[in-house]
């Protein structure tokens, strides 16, 4: 089967755009593994597939209810309540997602990237494309035309603006506020 999305929420398909993975019709790869050596190869597959598939798809949340990763009908398997949870509390404890809701722990926010990687391409892409004294807006480097393909084009904004705010502490660039949030400017140094 394959999964469609609507509205960012899933359905009961896997998109035609997004290859899974070789591991993902193993079997044992729904039953976290007793051995920790066994069991630290498959949580770091889980990173990987939860990583791709939501950065390829441009998913920003997860919502463990609705994750159609969770179970692959196609062998008959499915990863338990017990399994998504230690493979989330792995996959938030690497850095890349952060809990919405740390009381529940029902949505997690994706980090496409960590926030460090991102304000690291933020710059690089600042001064390939001579931005450096210049001022472009959050929308510009959210949406803008020159960030086609880069790896914080359309990225959570939270998460633009702390890799933003970490430029601003390195003294690479500095914010200042706009009329709306997605006016705000960014001066690069």
């Amino acid at each position: 089967p394959t999964y469609y999305l609507r509205y960012h929420h899933y359905i009961m398909s896997t998109p035609p755009s997004f290859n899974l993975p070789d591991f993902y019709h193993f079997p044992p790869f729904f039953t976290i593994q007793p051995v920790l050596s066994t069991r630290e190869k498959q949580l770091g597959q889980w990173r990987e597939l939860i990583l791709k598939y939501h950065t390829d798809l441009k998913i920003k949340t997860l919502v463990l209810h609705e994750c159609p990763l969770w179970k692959n009908a196609k062998i008959g398997r499915e990863l338990n309540r017990e399994g998504i949870q230690v493979v989330m509390n792995d996959f938030v404890n690497s850095g890349h997602g952060e809990w919405e809701d740390p009381e529940l722990r029902t949505r997690c926010r994706i980090l496409w990237r960590k926030p460090e990687q991102l304000a690291s391409d933020i710059y690089d892409w600042a001064v390939a494309n001579g931005y450096i004294n210049s001022v472009c807006t959050v929308y510009e480097l959210h949406s803008g035309e020159d960030v086609n393909g880069m790896s914080f084009q359309g990225a959570d904004e939270e998460l633009l603006r702390r890799a933003l705010g970490i430029l601003e502490d390195q003294g690479k660039c500095t914010m200042f506020q706009g009329e709306t949030s997605s006016e705000d400017g960014i001066k690069f140094f």
